[in-house]
C-alpha cells in the first residue's frame, strides 16, 4: 500500500496546515485525535479534500488505541503534534503529563510494535529558561534546558524519551521547537495574539497585542511543512531542532497588518514575554537541505487572504 502518515492532533494549528500539505501532495493521511472539532480543517480544506481524511477519534492516554491506529492503518509516517498547552498542564498537571508524555511514550511503543522506524514530533521553546538566564542573542542549539512550567518539562522528558528509543530501539526521531506560530487556525495560547491582530484587521476591527518586543515569527504553513520534511527524510539519531527566522519587533507585525489594512488600528504594550529573543538554527539548517521560511510579508499578506476569504 501507499505511505501512510499518521497525524496526532490533526485538529489543531499545526496539525491542520500538515494534513492540507499532505493532501495537496496526494499521500494518505491519518488524523488520530481525541477532539471532533474541525473549525480549522473548515477554514483550511474542502468538504471533499477532508473526506479523504482518515478520522480515528483516539485517546494518546491509552496504549492499545494508539497500537491498533498503527496495525489497522499500516502506518508508515508519524508526525506527533497532540499535546496540552501551558495552563492546561498547570491546570490539571497530572493529566497534563498522560497526555504530554505519556502520551508520546505510547507513540513510540506503538512505531517500536509496528516496525515504524522514525518519529517526528513537536517539542518547544519551553524547554528553556528565561531570557536572563542566557547570554544576550540567539540562544545556541545546545543551550542548557531549564524549563519554568510544566510543559516545558514535560517536552524536556519526550526528548530524553526519544534518546533512549533510539539508544534502545534503534528508532529515529525528530523533534522541532518553533517560537510565535501564526496564521490561519491559531486561535489558541498567548503567543496567538499577532494572528487574532490579522483575524480582527480583517473584520475591520482594531486590536491590542498584550506583548511587545522581539522574537521569532514562524508561518504555520513553513512549520507544517518543515515537519513533513523531517518525516520524509530521516536521520540517523535522536535529533530536537530550533527552528530559525530572523527575530523581529511585534511592532514590525503590527505595522504590516495595518500596512495592509489601513482603516484599523492594531496597538502593541510594551509588555515582554520571559523568553529569549530568538534561537539558533543553525543545526537544523545544517541537517536538512530544504528550510522553509516565507517572508514574513508575505506570508502575513497570504494570512489576510486566506482569513478573508474563509
Amino acid at each position: 500500500m501507499s505511505d501512510a502518515y499518521l497525524i496526532t492532533g490533526g485538529m489543531g494549528c499545526i496539525g491542520a496546515w500538515v494534513i492540507s500539505h499532505l493532501l495537496q501532495q496526494g499521500k494518505r493521511v491519518i488524523n488520530f485525535d481525541i477532539s471532533e472539532d474541525r473549525h480549522r480543517l473548515d477554514a483550511l480544506m474542502t468538504a471533499d479534500e477532508q473526506a479523504k481524511i482518515t478520522f480515528v477519534k483516539g485517546d494518546l492516554t491509552q496504549t492499545e488505541q494508539v497500537k491498533v491506529a498503527f496495525v489497522d492503518n499500516d502506518i508508515s509516517h508519524v508526525i506527533h503534534l497532540a499535546a496540552l498547552q501551558v495552563p492546561f498542564c498547570r491546570a490539571n498537571p497530572v493529566l497534563g503529563a498522560q497526555v504530554n508524555v505519556t502520551g508520546t511514550i505510547n507513540i513510540f511503543e506503538a512505531a517500536k510494535a509496528a516496525a515504524v522506524h522514525h518519529v517526528v514530533y513537536a517539542s518547544s521553546i519551553a524547554v528553556y529558561g528565561s531570557a536572563d538566564e542566557y547570554p544576550p542573542g540567539l540562544l545556541a542549539h545546545d543551550a542548557p534546558k531549564m524549563p519554568h512550567t510544566l510543559y516545558g518539562a514535560y517536552k524536556v522528558c519526550n526528548e530524553q524519551t526519544a534518546q533512549i528509543y533510539f539508544d534502545d530501539d534503534n528508532i529515529t526521531s525528530t523533534a522541532l521547537r518553533p517560537y510565535t506560530v501564526f496564521g490561519v487556525g491559531r486561535d489558541q495560547g498567548l503567543t496567538s495574539e499577532p494572528t487574532k491582530a490579522m483575524v480582527a484587521a480583517v473584520k475591520g476591527e482594531d486590536y491590542n497585542i498584550t506583548f511587545g518586543g522581539e522574537m521569532q515569527f514562524h508561518y504555520a504553513s513553513d512549520v507544517a511543512l518543515q515537519f513533513i520534511e523531517a518525516a520524509d527524510n530521516p536521520l540517523d539519531g535522536a535529533y530536537a531542532f530550533n527552528m530559525g527566522t530572523t527575530p523581529v519587533s511585534v511592532q514590525a507585525v503590527a505595522d504590516i497588518i495595518m500596512k495592509h489594512k489601513p482603516n484599523v488600528s492594531i496597538t502593541v504594550e510594551e509588555n515582554i514575554l520571559p523568553f529569549p529573543q530568538g534561537f539558533d538554527s543553525t543545526e537544523l539548517h545544517s541537517h536538512f537541505d530544504t528550510i522553509y521560511e516565507t517572508p514574513l510579508e508575505e506570508a502575513i499578506v497570504d494570512t489576510l487572504a486566506r482569513l478573508e476569504k474563509a
